[in-house]
Order: structure tokens, then C-alpha cells, then sequence
């Protein structure tokens, strides 16, 4: 056996490149699962009336009111574009701006009751499990509760270390 028919191994004896090949597969599964049988964006747009971007502001603005660069920051959109997706939002009375208090350049984001309602409602669309995960088993469930949660803590640990390239909030 030469030096390059010998295979990489991790801590546990398992084949690195069969692992990458694996993890391969488990992503494009999760990809598949997610974005393309399982998007619901769409489904948020139509019952929102609104571009699922201006859905994804509204659900943003939630967690209490913003300028618009901490918006766009979030969004990981810039100004100009930002900018847009405000103003179809104060368009449709789902947002109000207003001055900063300390800043005058700067404007403040709030949701307003009905802009905070229809975040609401994005979000339980978003949240709803599809028929096919409600039917594992709770242990299934259990173990796959448990890997996405390892590999969120894993993502977050990379974000705080500075090798994260994660936007600041998912779809």
C-alpha cells in the first residue's frame, strides 16, 4: 500500500473522505428539504400581500424598533434597497418611521400593530412543521432535535470567533 492509498481518519477510525461525502449528501438533503419541497416563502408572501424581503423586515422589527442601517444590517441588504423595503412597508401602514432621538440623520423603524400582526403570522407559517416531520417517531424527533441544535451551537461559536459567515437573521 503506498502512501496515497492510505486514508485520513477522525478520532472514531471513520474514512475523512467517505465522512465530506456524507456530510455532502446529509446537507443536500437538508437543502432540498427546506428550500425547494418545503419553501415557504411563497406561501408568506402571498398571505402577507408583501415581497417575502418586506416579510422577512416585518419579522425583524419583532424584536423592537431599529435605524435603518441596524435594518439593513439584518436584512444584509444595503441602504438604497433597505430604503425600498421601508417604504413599501409605510406604504401598506405595516412599519412607521421616525427620528432618532439622539441622531437626527437617522431614522427609526417600528412595527406598527398591524405590521406586527402580519410578522405574526409569517412567522407561524414559517414555524409549521411539514406533515413529514410530524410523522417520526419522538425518538427520531428527539435525535434530530438534538443534531440541529448541536450544529446551530457549533454555527454560533464560529459567528462568535469571527469565522462565521452566517447572515445576521435567516430567511
Amino acid at each position: 500500500m503506498s502512501e496515497h492509498d492510505e486514508h485520513v481518519r477522525d478520532e472514531h477510525g471513520h474514512d475523512e473522505i467517505g465522512r465530506d461525502d456524507e456530510a455532502a449528501r446529509a446537507w443536500r438533503g437538508i437543502r432540498t428539504l427546506v428550500l425547494e419541497r418545503h419553501d415557504r416563502r411563497r406561501q408568506v408572501a402571498a398571505a402577507l400581500g408583501v415581497s417575502f424581503i418586506r416579510a422577512k423586515a416585518l419579522r425583524a422589527l419583532l424584536a423592537g424598533p431599529m435605524t435603518m442601517r441596524e435594518l439593513a444590517a439584518a436584512l444584509a441588504t444595503d441602504a438604497p434597497y433597505t430604503t425600498l423595503v421601508v417604504d413599501g412597508l409605510e406604504r401598506r401602514g405595516l412599519v412607521a418611521r421616525a427620528p432618532h432621538p439622539s441622531d437626527r440623520r437617522s431614522k427609526i423603524v417600528a412595527v406598527t400593530p398591524e405590521g406586527s400582526q402580519a410578522a405574526r403570522r409569517a412567522e407561524a407559517i414559517l414555524n409549521a412543521p411539514p406533515a413529514s416531520l410530524l410523522r417520526l417517531s419522538r425518538a427520531d424527533l428527539a435525535t434530530l432535535d438534538r443534531i440541529v441544535a448541536s450544529l446551530l451551537a457549533a454555527e454560533d461559536a464560529e459567528d462568535a470567533g469571527g469565522t462565521g459567515s452566517r447572515p445576521a437573521m435567516p430567511g
